[in-house]
C-alpha cells in the first residue's frame, strides 16, 4: 500500500532481478517475477502478494536473498493491479474473491509436491488471509504490514475516501497527478530518484479504475475474520507469522502484535522501517524470514 508523501529514498523497486513470468489467472495471465533457482534442491516456493497500489516489483529487493537461503521466490500483480488484467466488477476485489485467486496460484506452483509458503503485505495480507480460508494448502503463512480488518480512521483512510470521486470519474492518471501535487510537499518524496517516481506513475495508472475502487472498498469495510484464520490455521498445523516495522502507521504495532497472540502465531518487528520493510530494510527483514522459515521446514535443525 503506497504512503501518501512518505516514499523511501531507499526504496528499490526494480524490474531485473527477477525473471518475468505469466501464471495462469481466472481473467488472463498473472504477471509475476520468479527469483534465480536456489543452488541444489529448493526447500521450498515462497508466494510473495503486494498490496494497494502495489505490484511485484515491491518484493524485487528480497528475491536474490531468498533463492541464496535455498527458497524459490515467486511475486506477482494481483488481477487489476499493473500489468495482470482484471475485470471491471469491483466485488471481483474484495480478499475473498482475490484470495480464491491466490488460493488457485499456490495450487499451481505447489504441483510439483514441494511446500508453498504464503506472505502477503498491507492489504495483500487480507488477501492471502482470504486463499487459506478459502483452503490454500501452504507450509506457513506471513503476514507483513498488514491487521485484522478494515483500516482505523486516519491519513490513509482519508487518502482513500478522496482519490474516489476523481478514480470514478476520470480514472487512475487524473488521480495520480493530484496524489503527485499532494506528495510534492514532502521532503521524502522530492528526494526520490525521478526514475522510481517515473515507475510508481507508470504502475498506479496502467491498474484498473475497478481494481483500485473494489480494493479500496475492502480496506474500509473488511470484517475482523483473525479468529476464523486461526481455527483455520490450527486446524491445518500451520505456523503463522506477523511481522511488522517498527514505525508503520497503517495498522498500528500493537495491532499487530495483538493479532500475532490470537492467531498463536510468532511477532517480529522490522527496526529502521515504516509500513514497507520489504523495500525499507530489505536486509532485516530477509534475516527474520529466513529464520522463521527454515524452521517451519525443517523444526528440528
Amino acid at each position: 500500500m503506497t504512503e501518501t508523501g512518505r516514499v523511501s529514498t531507499a526504496a528499490q523497486l526494480t524490474t531485473h532481478n527477477g525473471a518475468r513470468i505469466d501464471l495462469p489467472g481466472p481473467y488472463g495471465p498473472i504477471a509475476a517475477l520468479r527469483g534465480a533457482e536456489p543452488a541444489g534442491t529448493a526447500k521450498g516456493t515462497v508466494l510473495l502478494v503486494p498490496g494497494y497500489t502495489g505490484s511485484k516489483e515491491d518484493f524485487a529487493p528480497l528475491l536474490d536473498g531468498c533463492s541464496a537461503a535455498g527458497f524459490l521466490a515467486v511475486t506477482v500483480d494481483l488481477p487489476g493491479q499493473y500489468e495482470s488484467p482484471g475485470p471491471d466488477d469491483e466485488s471481483a476485489y474484495q480478499p475473498a474473491a482475490l484470495g480464491q485467486v491466490v488460493a488457485d496460484l499456490v495450487a499451481h506452483l505447489g504441483a510439483n509436491g514441494g511446500p508453498v509458503l504464503l506472505l502477503g503485505h498491507s492489504f495483500g495480507g487480507l488477501v492471502v488471509r482470504g486463499a487459506v480460508l478459502a483452503g490454500a494448502r501452504i507450509a506457513g503463512l506471513t503476514l507483513l504490514g498488514s491487521g485484522p480488518g478494515r483500516l482505523a480512521e486516519g491519513m490513509r483512510r482519508d487518502a482513500l475516501d478522496t482519490g474516489e470521486p476523481l478514480l470514478r470519474t476520470e480514472g487512475p492518471e487524473a488521480a495520480y497527478a493530484v496524489r503527485e501535487r499532494v506528495n510534492a510537499r514532502f521532503p521524502a518524496w522530492q528526494a526520490t530518484p525521478a526514475a522510481l517516481k517515473e515507475f510508481l506513475r507508470t504502475r498506479f495508472v496502467a491498474s484498473s479504475a475497478s481494481g483500485l475502487l473494489g480494493m479500496a472498498q475492502a480496506l474500509r469495510t473488511e470484517p475482523d475474520l483473525v479468529d476464523a484464520l486461526a481455527r483455520a490455521l490450527r486446524g491445518s498445523g500451520t505456523p503463522g507469522l506477523v511481522v511488522a516495522g517498527e514505525h508503520d502507521d497503517a495498522w498500528s504495532v500493537p495491532e499487530q502484535r495483538e493479532m500475532a497472540g490470537r492467531l498463536g502465531a510468532g511477532f517480529a518487528l522490522v527496526e529502521n522501517a515504516a509500513h514497507s520493510p520489504n523495500t525499507e530494510n530489505p536486509a532485516a527483514l530477509l534475516n527474520i524470514l529466513v529464520a522463521t522459515w527454515r524452521s517451519w521446514l525443517s523444526p528440528t535443525s
